[in-house]
């Protein structure tokens, strides 16, 4: 059996090296991929934009689609993650191997429900959004392209995961930068048909997406398969395994819920901006791409903190556990303290990049400095979700995610939106934030008091169970 194969095996480095070198070394490498895939969205807006503002904005449309699909795919990744390093601290190698194929599986499930819905459900999601024909079409050429060929972003989440999970970081960092620059090298040539390739517009866009997705995807099995001995991937008589499957869930779900919850409210707010004016909901758009720069390395901080986590969770290391928690924070509310800065001090500049229009700038300006203003405490909400989800109490997470998106924000911008003024909407960020950051801060004393006081002098093998 593999348990007996596996067990002489040198000790990980995230029981031993010392915690920040062991967090920076982790998470380094992750924030400079993340910082390349940020690039990539914006870079890829650009180009959008040059077709025009309506092609922009059927962009924007087909985000919540887009964002539910990573929801699936980084959700069942943050439970293969939190689980495969906790098994792996356990040292027991045969579960982490189960974990890792029951992952893979999951995954491959989450395609096949996008296939069904790129092949026979998007011009009804543009439809019911706007009457607009030329956005339509717009739309129905990317996001049919994005959904069908979606195997790319699925497969690569999970095979990134795992690497993650041994904390083999660097090779993340490859594999997600050469996915990156690849789209960004491919969308020019397949957006406005140079070197002979006929222009293709925002299918165009489409393609340039997957190719890079599906090009990442393929170098992070061979760098699973060729470098990453902890784990051994095997498919042969493969069944799934509906306890492993419950346990990924059970870490994941909510994370897949919170993101959820987020395209729904990234769906809503479109509704209720392109009531103002299309323009609207093209600068909501526009600011998510821009958010990504600030928002993608706590992300990449966050990917190498739960393994560490949940690594030393298994092994009873209590004060490795809260140095990393510590630290994460620390360092996530800097990051977000620097994206606030640019966001307040130059908005204008960062809409430019967008060939935008006085009415987008008028739009745009006011809106990226109020929702900045909600930057700091959101770095240690996301990063205190997090933690939560690497001790299995996920459910955490989604209460402070459910109350901030769907009972503050969604409301709020709704009653703001009644005043008259699209500038009056912005509002409801940073007043969502500040609820959830009241909810961040008393989660995690539960956490300090329920589970990291309780870690010794028992073997933890699971997570407690919720209370």
């Amino acid at each position: 059996m593999q348990q007996n194969k596996q067990p002489a095996m040198a000790e990980n480095k995230m029981g031993v090296m010392p915690v920040n070198k062991l967090l920076i070394s982790m998470s380094v490498p992750m924030m400079i991929s993340m910082l390349v895939q940020a690039l990539y969205n914006v870079v890829d807006s650009i180009f959008v934009a040059q077709i025009g503002e309506k092609a922009l904005t059927a962009v924007s449309l087909a985000f919540p689609v887009q964002n539910l699909m990573i929801a699936l795919a980084v959700g069942t990744g943050v439970g293969i993650n939190a689980l495969v390093s906790r098994r792996l601290g356990e040292k027991n190698y045969e579960a982490a191997n189960s974990t890792a194929d029951n992952g893979i599986f999951l995954n491959a499930m989450h395609f096949l429900l996008f296939l069904a819905l790129g092949l026979f459900f998007i011009p009804l999601y543009f439809s019911f959004q706007t009457k607009d024909a030329e956005i339509i079409a717009y739309g129905i050429d990317y996001l049919q392209v994005i959904s069908v060929f979606s195997f790319g972003i699925f497969m690569q989440v999970s095979m990134e995961r795992l690497l993650q999970s041994t904390g083999r970081t660097m090779y993340t960092m490859t594999t997600q930068a050469t996915g990156a620059i690849l789209n960004i090298i491919l969308d020019p040539i397949f957006i406005f048909g140079w070197f002979g390739v006929p222009a293709m517009g925002t299918r165009g866009a489409a393609i340039a997406t997957v190719i890079g997705q599906i090009a990442a995807a393929s170098l992070a099995f061979f760098f699973n398969v060729r470098f990453n001995k902890e784990i051994t991937l095997s498919f042969k008589g493969f069944r799934p395994d509906m306890q492993t499957i419950k346990k990924i869930y059970s870490i994941g779900g909510p994370s897949i819920l919170m993101q959820a919850v987020g395209s729904f409210l990234n769906l809503s707010l479109n509704n209720i901006l392109i009531r103002f004016t299309p323009t609207a909901t093209a600068v909501f758009g526009v600011y998510f791409k821009l958010q990504s720069f600030i928002f993608m390395p706590v992300f990449g901080l966050n990917n190498g903190m739960v393994p560490i986590i949940a690594y030393n969770y298994g092994a009873d290391q209590k004060e490795r556990i809260k140095q990393t928690i510590s630290l994460s924070k620390k360092y996530a509310m800097a990051i977000m303290f620097i994206g606030a800065a640019i966001f307040l001090l130059i908005p204008g500049t960062l809409l430019q990049l967008f060939n935008a229009s006085d009415e987008m700038l008028e739009i745009g300006i006011p809106a990226l400095r109020i929702i900045s203003l909600c930057y700091v405490s959101a770095g240690y909400n996301i990063v205190s979700g997090s933690v939560f989800q690497a001790f299995g109490r996920g459910g955490l997470s989604l209460w402070v995610s459910m109350i901030r998106q769907v009972v503050v924000l969604l409301p709020a911008a709704y009653l703001l939106s009644l005043l008259g003024d699209v500038a009056f909407v912005w509002w409801a960020f940073p007043i969502a934030e500040v609820f959830a950051l009241v909810m961040s801060i008393y989660f995690n004393k539960k956490i300090d008091r329920e589970v990291i006081a309780n870690i010794y002098p028992h073997t933890i093998g699971d997570a407690i169970p919720e209370k």
